[in-house]
């Protein structure tokens, strides 16, 4: 990590230590919390860390934004803060100044699509879009491969269902229908719906390893204090064992995403090694939250199951977000079909550029 890395990941912290407490979340029913920490976060210019200084953001580097995303996981807090992120990296991609306040991005998976009309409107449905009933706005991919454009879309011009993820968070459908965006520009060369379901990929992989470090501390923490048959459970082999395996879980997610966030942060496209770098992120830290969110409960027990824990606060969010930009079986039979047209002789090389 960078010096500036270091600032930027330090003032977030400070921010979410300071007002995103886990437990005092936890505990309130109204969901106060949430606007004193995003004013706090949108002062600091976090949100719009990816935004250069002249579309109206921070100007900060890729790297600096995942430093804060790496945060964000582990204080798992239930606002559109990645989102925002996504959104304003988008935007600005195709040199559309940004809005303020919180937004999200469509689509979310990767089968969906949006289409340019000849009228400059924009149809189609969004699966699955983070936050979207939270949100004042989107930033839009649409087109086809041919030709796309990127687009900012006013939520109050959409329609949207009610649904929300494993987390009870947002999760919406985003039905367009001849909505006429706010402003729209052409895609830049490189920028298709691939490469924003590989960023979607790094952004989730990256808060997936930030809440598992979370929940690796809180289980060892937790078999440190709990006392059965006079000794702490963390003295005992299996639970020892249980915790072993956690942590290589935490350090196989982390080792992946942070490994395809700094290949980002230093490429000049999405080509082939990007590629394999996303989508093997995407994959195993996916798996590694599947894992992490079975092994800190065995450990917890009952209790972590109970509302008034903030375990689940982290496993839930973890388990929805391996959904976005595309699960991991989607991404496990892309890379496969990616690595055989490449062919055999292929493999070893790509495999050891990394």
């Amino acid at each position: 990590m960078s010096e500036n890395d270091s600032i930027v990941a330090e003032t977030a912290a400070r921010i979410f230590a300071d007002l995103a407490d886990p437990q005092k979340v936890n505990r309130s029913r109204d969901g106060a919390w949430k606007g004193p920490l995003w004013q706090a976060l949108a002062e600091s210019g976090l949100p719009l860390a990816w935004v250069p200084e002249h579309h109206g953001g921070a100007g900060a580097e890729l790297a600096d934004g995942f430093a804060i995303l790496g945060v964000a996981g582990r204080y798992a807090t239930a606002i559109p803060l990645a989102e925002t992120l996504l959104a304003g990296w988008l935007l600005s991609r195709a040199g559309l100044s940004v809005p303020d306040g919180a937004m999200s991005v469509a689509p979310a998976r990767p089968g969906d699509r949006i289409a340019l009309n000849a009228d400059g409107t924009l149809s189609g449905k969004a699966r699955g879009v983070p936050f979207a009933r939270d949100a004042k706005r989107l930033a839009v991919l649409a087109g086809d491969k041919k030709s796309s454009c990127v687009a900012i879309v006013e939520m109050s011009a959409c329609r949207l269902n009610d649904a929300t993820s494993l987390a009870s968070e947002p999760s919406n459908t985003v039905t367009f229908d001849c909505v006429k965006p706010a402003a729209i520009a052409p895609a830049p060369a490189g920028l298709d719906q691939t490469a924003l379901m590989l960023m979607g990929c790094v952004v989730r992989s990256v808060e997936i390893a930030g809440a598992l470090e979370a929940i690796l501390d809180l289980s060892v923490r937790y078999a440190n204090e709990r006392v059965a048959f006079e000794k702490p459970i963390g003295k005992f082999q299996a639970v020892q064992h249980n915790l072993a395996r956690l942590a290589g879980e935490v350090s196989a997610a982390m080792t992946a995403a942070h490994s395809a966030a700094d290949a980002i942060a230093q490429a000049e496209m999405f080509d082939d090694a990007i590629f394999l770098e996303a989508t093997a992120a995407k994959i195993r830290s996916a798996e590694a939250a599947q894992e992490g969110a079975a092994i800190a409960h065995q450990v917890f027990g009952a209790i972590g199951f109970t509302s008034e824990h903030i375990l689940h606060r982290y496993t839930l969010r973890m388990l929805s977000w391996r959904d976005d930009f595309g699960n991991e079986s989607y991404w496990a039979e892309a890379l496969g079909r990616k690595i055989a047209v490449r062919g055999a002789d292929e493999f070893w090389p790509l495999v050891a550029s990394r």
